[in-house]
């Protein structure tokens, strides 16, 4: 009996040894890909550390509604939440640098700022302000413009126009005479059937999908001008992330890094698809006017004046990301637009 208490006294103290977090997410299960990439980091730190790193993920309003995430870790309810830096705006219009600029970066872009063009050390700066660190741990590429009752011809149509759209992209198009209005997922598809609300933008064509929007509201308009790049975001409370040893903050790390490509990946490869049934089931898709996109682009950049006035951290960030956005364009124009442009017009051809 001796030699069992001894056996024993390893395997105990190994599992009080256990990192244990809770993580918010801020999707509901449905948002497969969504939800299923916080499962999915969780997995992979439990398995990259040896079952020594556990994190248990929470569906959005199970602990903390969506935009209470970010409180939630400053206060340390949970060690970390996976969520989208545009639901908490109201806090601070510079963290919409961290999601995506309307006529911002896209999603490579948006890696080469955070990883090379000093975006992350800007945007821990001011994150630290909140008591949390930020990991990019996502993206969903450029969105669409989302679903309208009735068809956009300029940019008059939008003019008193009621259409769920939060953040930056609500901003702009209020400036354009529109109504935002904030509205969860569940809710979106009876406002639009029952006409409470005239247009409505989600992410793209596979989460679009499955919540039906074409079946009442069939004008299905791109590109998503506000979320170029839709940026996913870690965060993780100071005192969890300090408390945690080097070994597991590597892990925890690399686990986020995987999940940035991940993201991306299934999204390029579940939206085709999707958006092929759509267009099969009634969907009619079309582009913004250019008489709005131009409007909506001189809007941001005025935006842009005011939140600088008006936000230190906002004047902070965005000259330096507006510089890097241009030498990106610079580049982006001369090799990859030109090859896109006419890769996607002959393959649109013959395919």
């Amino acid at each position: 009996m001796a030699g069992v208490g001894v056996l024993a006294a390893p395997a105990i103290a190994q599992a009080q040894d256990v990192v244990r977090w809770r993580m918010s997410a801020s999707w509901p299960k449905t948002l497969d890909v969504m939800y299923g990439s916080a499962e999915q980091l969780a997995e992979r730190v439990r398995e990259l550390s040896g079952g020594r790193f556990e994190i248990r993920v929470f569906p959005a309003g199970e602990i903390v509604p969506a935009p209470q995430n970010l409180d939630a870790v400053a206060n340390g309810s949970v060690e970390c939440c996976h969520t989208l830096s545009s639901f908490h705006l109201g806090k601070e219009p510079a963290l919409a640098f961290d999601a995506g600029m309307a006529f911002g970066l896209n999603a490579r872009q948006q890696i080469a700022w955070l990883v090379q063009g000093g975006g992350q050390e800007q945007l821990r700066d001011l994150y630290k302000s909140f008591g949390t660190v930020n990991f990019n741990c996502g993206n969903t590429g450029v969105q669409m413009g989302g679903w309208f009752r009735k068809e956009i011809k300029s940019v008059d149509d939008i003019k008193g126009l009621t259409m769920r759209i939060g953040g930056i992209g609500g901003m702009v198009l209020s400036r354009l005479g529109a109504i935002p209005q904030q509205i969860a997922a569940g809710d979106i598809y009876p406002s639009l059937e029952k006409g409470a609300i005239d247009a409505a933008e989600w992410i793209g064509p596979h989460d679009d999908y499955r919540l039906g929007l074409h079946r009442v509201a069939p004008y299905y308009y791109a590109p998503g001008w506000w979320e170029g790049s839709a940026a996913i975001t870690c965060l993780v409370g100071e005192k969890a992330w300090t408390d945690l040893p080097p070994d597991l903050q590597a892990i925890f790390t690399v686990a986020c890094n995987e999940q940035s490509r991940n993201m991306l990946a299934r999204y390029d490869a579940l939206n085709p698809v999707a958006l092929r049934k759509l267009i099969a089931e009634g969907a009619k898709v079309s582009y913004f006017p250019r008489d709005l996109m131009d409007a909506a682009y001189a809007a941001a950049q005025e935006l842009w004046v005011e939140l600088s006035d008006t936000s230190p951290h906002f004047a902070a960030i965005y000259p330096q990301w507006k510089a890097f956005q241009e030498e990106e364009v610079l580049w982006f124009r001369i090799a990859e637009s030109a090859l896109d442009g006419y890769t996607n017009r002959v393959v649109g051809q013959t395919g």
